[in-house]
């Protein structure tokens, strides 16, 4: 692929690859964003969190160019999105991947068939040879068996057809990888698993992740910083204890609940279980 890549593909040396500033979403009198503003650091895993209405996925959309916001600026890996006239004038669209929820694969087109679809729009001229090997590799990334590239998604399991969704959306090499509640739907151990392999990317390939989720015990694993979206704004970034040290009351009952300490509780049982893993050896 990197013979392939044009200048536009280029990496991004900034710090802040996602820049969010002052937006404003809107669908007719019904307002979801008010002077809404994120800035995303270089190679983290930040998590996206607010209670339902509150616009997550509203704002992933603004910030990979489907949504339009009626007023505020959004740059990305130092371009424009708000400037741009319409989804032509994005040109960095190859150099991010989308896991949308639920996995949006094309039913009628296998799994290696699906990841192959961005590469024919990208890079339309490389041949099929290459493209077949390009989708064998992303689907094994992915962690699925090399059976799986010829399934339809009605053959997987929901698990299964969330990694394929995975597959696709590393198939062009991307910089920035955008996650919407990837472990939704997932029993306990699918979803450990999906962390494992998320953090796992991030590490090899040096993503930046932008993740959507509900689920604590991903918040806790992976992500290096959670913004918190209330009041039409991200009202609060930061670590999960400095989240806590805050008195807004969605976050005290968000991370402090039932389901809260729980997820903290499990966290402090497996460090000291690595602890004590190491003093072993």
């Amino acid at each position: 692929m990197n013979s392939h890549q044009t200048e536009s593909h280029m990496h991004f040396t900034g710090d802040f690859p996602i820049i969010v500033e002052g937006v404003r979403n809107a669908f007719g009198e019904h307002v979801i964003h008010d002077n809404l503003s994120l800035t995303v650091r270089r190679g983290e895993i930040i998590g996206v969190v607010g209670g339902s209405g509150t616009g997550k996925s509203v704002l992933m959309r603004s910030i990979i160019g489907l949504q339009v916001p009626t007023e505020g600026e959004i740059t990305v890996l130092g371009q424009s999105i708000t400037d741009a006239r319409d989804d032509d004038d994005i040109d960095i669209r190859s150099r991010w991947g989308v896991l949308f929820q639920g996995g949006a694969l094309f039913s009628t087109l296998t799994v290696a068939e699906n990841v192959e679809v961005p590469l024919k729009e990208f890079y339309p001229e490389i041949s099929a040879e290459l493209r077949h090997e390009i989708a064998r590799f992303k689907v094994m990334l992915s962690g699925l068996p090399p059976e799986a590239a010829a399934k339809y998604p009605s053959e997987l399991s929901g698990g299964m057809r969330k990694r394929a969704g995975l597959a696709r959306a590393l198939a062009l090499d991307p910089e920035l990888l955008f996650l919407d509640e990837p472990t939704a739907g997932l029993d306990p151990i699918g979803a450990a698993a999906f962390d494992a392999l998320t953090k796992e990317l991030q590490d090899t390939l040096g993503l930046t992740v932008f993740l959507i989720t509900h689920d604590l015990d991903t918040l806790h694993e992976i992500c290096d910083r959670v913004a918190v979206i209330a009041d039409r704004q991200v009202i609060a970034v930061g670590t999960i204890p400095e989240l806590l040290a805050l008195d807004h009351p969605w976050i005290q009952e968000y991370f402090n609940g039932p389901r809260g300490r729980a997820a903290d509780a499990a966290q402090h049982r497996a460090k000291a279980i690595d602890k004590s893993d190491g003093q072993g050896a």
